[in-house]
């Protein structure tokens, strides 16, 4: 039996539902600065959420080191 780290796989892919842009936020937004729940995207929001989410991934993964384990 293989013993798989699902942390990373739940980080992933909770940050990825959170962190798209016009989920809950959009930074920066057609009107404003940052909108909520507008469900709306453009090329430079999808650019600096994919960058947010690289480095909170990074973070949690790397350096705080979250991990699951099941046996």
């Amino acid at each position: 039996m293989i013993d798989a780290d699902w942390g990373p796989v739940v980080v992933a892919v909770v940050l990825f539902i959170v962190l798209s842009p016009g989920m809950m936020c959009q930074l920066p937004s057609r009107t404003r600065v940052i909108e909520f729940g507008n469900m709306c995207t453009s090329g430079i929001a999808i650019l600096i959420h994919a960058i947010i989410y690289f480095c909170v991934v990074t973070i949690l993964i790397m350096a705080v080191g979250v991990h699951i384990h099941v046996n």
